[in-house]
């Protein structure tokens, strides 16, 4: 190769490597191509390191100087971060522009005019508890990213909301948080007393040992307890309508908007109904929600709710001397009535949404099969029942109690609806 070649080759090595480097482009074809892209995932990411490291000035630094609002609940949001301990924070962008979401001025999502450029960005984010959460939980981000003099910033979450496009509300977006960390659970709490929040890793903590006795597979023996400040924060953790959960005690998440929503459990506390319970009442509750953590890895799309909470109930009555028809008043009332159930109750009737009385009936009518399971077979043969159930598939549950109980569902669902009728007084 000449010299002269060789110096034409450089001089057009430099000419790409300052295109490629260059924070805004210069309107050519990868505008809204992965250069550009790679720059606002270079933003997310040093965010995401900034999380990680407890770099506040590095956090900030990502953060639209001149978006006073949002940059204030930033400081809020990165002081709640920084006292949680996170062994994984990242951001991968999946979407830009129209793409995204359209801006709320009607620009687009790639939005040009005098003023400065934004582009609308979707974005998983992939976080994880340490000692919480076996594997990362993923959630989706809709941001707006601003340039302001050749540098992109985080200048917005909200942009997206008019339109649906806003991703699940996070404890740490709600205000300052509290944390307590009990011998078995971790509780993060907003707007509540610091007592509160102990009395709730206390109540967490009696809570593990004792659905560990119930079940004795293997899963982490420790909880995370969530504590918003009111029933509509609640609402904004699970994603639905505080109607839904109104004088619901607790929610685990994966209940809510179908089972499998992440891979982590976290337990709400409903702050308008929780703290009306007494000793008692905290202790059942509490186990009923640590027995979704427990039974976790066992619980699948295959698992009916009949199934799932009905053993989550048995756990939190177990031990108990409270008559049947205490811990089972309204199927009682209807069973009297000469209502008694005709099959068990579907997925659909546990809809927290749905009737209040049928709620209520599918949660004490799968209670019962499950003591009724524990008083005929044993503890044992309900736990393996329920391991089984995660892996029935399309084949049903006929096949899994077959195996297990050795009668089929038909049997089994008249011995509950006779067992019904025994415990409850129907004759």
């Amino acid at each position: 190769m000449t010299r002269r070649w060789r110096n034409a080759l450089a001089v057009l090595a430099v000419l790409i490597a300052v295109l490629l480097s260059s924070p805004s482009g210069c309107g050519g074809p990868w505008d809204d191509g992965d250069a550009e892209r790679g720059l606002l995932q270079a933003v997310l990411d040093r965010q995401a390191e900034a999380v990680l490291t407890g770099d506040r000035e590095a956090y900030l630094a990502t953060v639209d100087p001149r978006a006073d609002g949002y940059r204030d609940s930033q400081r809020t949001v990165f002081g709640n971060l920084a006292r949680l301990p996170f062994d994984h924070w990242s951001y991968r962008v999946t979407g830009t522009g129209d793409e995204a979401f359209p801006l709320p001025d009607g620009k687009g999502g790639d939005g040009r005019d005098a003023g400065p450029r934004r582009i609308a960005v979707r974005a998983e984010l992939r976080y994880r508890v340490e000692g919480y959460d076996p594997v990362p939980v993923r959630d989706v981000e809709y941001l707006t990213l601003t340039e302001r003099e050749g540098r992109w910033y985080v200048s917005s979450d909200s942009d997206g909301a008019a339109g649906g496009r806003r991703g699940t509300q996070q404890l740490w977006e709600q205000g300052r948080v509290t944390v307590v960390r009990g011998e078995r659970s971790l509780v993060l709490g907003v707007g509540r007393p610091e007592f509160d929040l102990r009395a709730l890793a206390d109540d967490a903590d009696r809570a593990v040992p004792a659905v560990g006795a119930a079940w004795p597979r293997a899963w982490p023996r420790r909880v995370l307890v969530q504590a918003p400040a009111t029933l509509e924060r609640m609402a904004g953790l699970l994603g639905g309508p505080p109607s839904s959960y109104r004088g619901i005690a607790a929610v685990t998440t994966g209940e809510v908007g179908g089972r499998g929503r992440t891979p982590a459990e976290r337990i709400v506390v409903n702050p308008e109904a929780y703290w009306l319970l007494g000793e008692e009442g905290r202790r059942i509750v509490m186990a009923h929600e640590v027995a979704h953590v427990a039974t976790r890895a066992h619980t699948t799309e295959s698992t009916p709710m009949w199934l799932s909470e009905g053993f989550a109930d048995w756990v939190g009555y177990r031990g108990t001397d409270r008559p049947s028809t205490r811990i089972a008043p309204v199927l009682t009332d209807a069973v009297r009535r000469g209502e008694a159930p005709r099959r068990l109750p579907t997925d659909e009737d546990f809809d927290f949404a749905g009737d209040a009385d049928r709620l209520a009936r599918s949660y004490e009518g799968g209670w019962l099969l499950c003591r009724m399971v524990v008083a005929r077979w044993g503890e044992e043969r309900l736990v393996e029942l329920y391991t089984a159930a995660g892996g029935a598939g399309d084949d049903g549950m006929d096949p899994v109690v077959r195996e297990v109980l050795g009668v089929g569902m038909e049997e089994l669902t008249e011995s509950w609806r006779a067992y019904v009728r025994q415990e409850l007084g129907g004759g």
